[in-house]
């Protein structure tokens, strides 16, 4: 782990203020990242299911109890990884998304409260669902046209996956020609490996490597994944792989009228169909079914993590749609997690992004469940004082829950004689400067969480914030990762995001050389992203440059999120290009809206997704005049370009819309999601930059404050005209 970077934290979700829980929100969107790169493109995840489970479930309920504080980089909008550069890659007709998580009873029943909503249906209206083992392997798409089997490919980022055909083709249980099948079908489905097949892959390749040490995969699913991601498809016919299909992206013609009847359609297409599937009437019978197939687990011969629960009906799951990363009609009920005990050995300080000094603990390591565990999440001074952690106690640790892994409790019986309570420091670890409480300018409360003073002169922080300048969903700048920042932080040759774009020209005058330069932290010669030394290497500071001028040019949303002010992320930033259209017209709101008083905070609060919190993070970070001469600094180099709206081909595209009073056509929610596809933008106040407003039966005070505004008033029969 980078010596900057801030570990997750354990605080219960319901004792999180607003503040503290957007810093956590940015650690776990982090570290997710990270487990998606090393899980879907390296095939050697970090982080056991569990905790990758547990990491994903604190960000959803964070997200759930501060729906304004959501990233612009969640992790709730994301699916997997970008695709490897081994492989050529392949565009999803239909993206491949991943599915939301249930931990327990009640939150499967809160899934079917949901959908219920969603559609309108009353609690005692019939609801079917189909319920199937989740399997642990490696997703695949499979599209035939003409009943030929034409393109196979990973999962990837969910848009864009690796193209593994001739692999795929290597697989017995995935046919090559479909008899009777629509003209156009793509079969989605898991590629997995048994037990035994596993151990005995590993068997083999341990006799192979002879003398050598054998390079063996550590559980079925990596050597699923990492069998199937192979560049010479002869490696892939030697391994033993299964794949079972459970869905499908597009189809030239309709499957089936219900989830269970298109998996017998799939069953008479020739693809195997997991046995334990079952279609279930309510919840009661989904839950009875998972507790079935918990108990079956060990004896199946191939591994899973849960049961997927799906609505039966398609034309339910057509108008349930998608939210981010998941569909609305399908939700992944998980396994629950282990717990063992282990001594912590030490706590140590570490300093984030925005400054903050978390608490991490050390611990001899122990076997949670078959993974070691060494390092746990303490949060803040509170939750150390909360619980009373001491260095050298014996504790509880679990791999599931809030965050992964957590200390759970103290056991105080086997405490030692003289055990000193933790003195948090008052100072940064890193730089020196005061470390303090903040106040919450909303609330007046005072932080539990302590943050380093040191801002922009504190190397925590500085190094963090250009990491995620140029990280993926930011300025993406290809050649420039995180080892690169680091190493050209130390040197002091980036310090701040406009020195990136003028490394070309400091290069040419003589001011730096970059093809000379050693790494301060250690001496070595500067490393391009393949591992060769620049100095023997000048055609990869060419290309350096090459991809920093290729993005002088930016999308403004991208620009927004990678200025890595406090609570703005890639959907906040999203929200604020398209609601202002230009980084100057928001550049402009921000300073304004320093005074509350006036139309410019008005009209930012109006803005559908923003709220108070995410509104100051804005104003406090362009009322510092080094933000504002660093952005200015950034602006001479870049160009953001205007934001277009989503879907320019609508009547509807770029206008800003506003719904009230009871819809009896489609839900609230429902409305919503369709104006919002098609591009118009959807406000929860009235103003007199509204171009239309939606009222229902009922509709008040917004309809009154519209028309007084000479806004224009739809009923929604004339909405669902003009939209089509």
């Amino acid at each position: 782990m980078n010596k900057y970077a801030s570990n997750l934290d354990a605080i219960p979700v319901g004792k999180l203020a607003p503040d503290e829980a957007a810093a956590e929100l940015a650690r776990l969107a982090a570290a997710i990242a990270g487990a998606d790169a090393a899980y879907y493109n390296d095939d050697a995840p970090n982080i056991t299911d569990a905790q990758y489970d547990a990491l994903r479930r604190r960000n959803l309920l964070i997200e759930k109890r501060f729906p304004k504080l959501k990233r612009a980089d969640s992790p709730s909008d994301k699916v997997g990884a970008s695709p490897s550069a081994g492989f050529e890659k392949a565009k999803h007709a239909v993206a491949m998304l991943s599915l939301d998580n249930a931990f327990d009873d009640e939150d499967v029943a809160e899934f079917d409260k949901r959908v219920r909503k969603f559609l309108g249906l009353a609690d005692d209206s019939e609801l079917a669902f189909t319920a199937e083992p989740k399997i642990d392997g490696l997703s695949l798409s499979l599209r035939y046209e003409k009943g030929v089997l034409v393109l196979a490919a990973t999962r990837g980022d969910g848009e864009t996956g690796e193209n593994v055909t001739s692999n795929a083709l290597t697989i017995a249980d995935i046919p090559e020609r479909l008899q009777a099948a629509p003209d156009i079908l793509e079969v989605r489905g898991e590629v997995y490996m048994s037990h035994d097949d596993f151990e005995a892959l590993n068997q083999r390749l341990t006799r192979e490597a002879a003398d050598k040490t054998p390079d063996l995969f550590a559980n079925p699913r990596n050597a699923a994944a990492g069998s199937l991601r192979q560049l010479d498809a002869a490696i892939t016919a030697s391994r033993p792989l299964h794949f079972f299909a459970y869905a499908w992206g597009e189809v030239s013609e309709a499957l089936a009228e219900t989830q269970w009847e298109a998996m017998q359609r799939f069953k008479k297409l020739g693809f195997k169909i997991n046995p334990l599937t079952k279609r279930c009437k309510d919840v009661a019978e989904m839950l009875a079914h998972y507790a079935r197939i918990e108990r079956q687990r060990a004896v199946l011969g191939y591994d899973i993590d849960g049961v997927v629960y799906k609505v039966d009906r398609l034309d339910y799951q057509a108008r349930l749609g998608f939210v981010s990363r998941h569909p609305r009609w399908a939700i992944a009920h998980k396994f629950p997690a282990e717990k063992a005990t282990t001594v912590l050995e030490d706590i140590e300080i570490q300093v984030g992004r925005t400054g903050k000094l978390t608490p991490v603990a050390r611990l001899k390591p122990v076997t949670v469940g078959g993974v070691v565990v060494a390092n746990a999440t303490l949060h803040n001074a509170d939750e150390i004082e909360r619980k009373d952690i001491r260095k050298g106690d014996w504790v509880v640790i679990q791999r599931a829950g809030d965050v992964i892994p957590q200390v759970v409790e103290v056991i105080k019986s086997k405490r030692k004689k003289g055990a000193r309570k933790f003195k948090f420091p008052d100072r940064c670890p890193v730089c020196g400067s005061h470390a303090v409480n903040e106040v919450n300018p909303l609330t007046g409360k005072t932080d539990v969480d302590r943050r380093c003073t040191g801002g922009l002169v504190c190397p925590a922080q500085a190094v963090e914030r250009l990491k995620h300048f140029v990280s993926r969903r930011a300025f993406d700048i290809e050649g420039l990762g995180e080892k690169q920042i680091t190493s050209f932080f130390e040197q002091e040759i980036i310090k701040e995001p406009a020195d990136i774009f003028t490394l070309r020209q400091r290069q040419e005058t003589g001011d730096i050389n970059l093809y000379t330069y050693k790494n301060k932290s250690d001496g070595d010669i500067y490393l391009d992203k393949e591992g060769k030394p620049v100095a023997t290497n000048k055609k990869s500071i060419e290309n350096l440059f090459d991809g920093i001028d290729a993005k002088r040019e930016i999308s403004s949303a991208r620009f927004i999120n990678a200025l890595g002010i406090r609570h703005v992320g890639e959907t906040n930033a999203r929200l604020f290009a398209s609601h202002y259209g230009n980084v100057a017209a928001f550049y402009e709101a921000a300073v304004k809206a320093r005074d509350t008083e006036i139309e410019a905070y008005q009209d930012m609060l109006s803005i559908d997704g923003i709220g108070a919190l995410v509104a100051q993070g804005v104003i406090d970070f362009f009322a510092e005049a080094h933000n504002r001469d660093a952005v200015d600094r950034l602006l001479a180099e870049v160009t953001p370009l205007v934001a277009q709206a989503a879907n320019t081909q609508s009547p509807v595209a770029g206008k800003t819309v506003v719904f009230t009073g009871a819809l009896e056509t489609m839900t609230r929610d429902e409305a919503k999601a369709r104006a919002q596809s098609l591009g118009a933008k959807v406000s929860g106040s009235v103003s007199a930059k509204t171009d239309y407003l939606i009222a229902g039966s009922g509709a008040g005070s917004k309809l009154k404050k519209a028309e007084g505004l000479g806004v224009e008033v739809l009923t929604e029969e004339q909405w669902a005209i003009l939209v089509g």
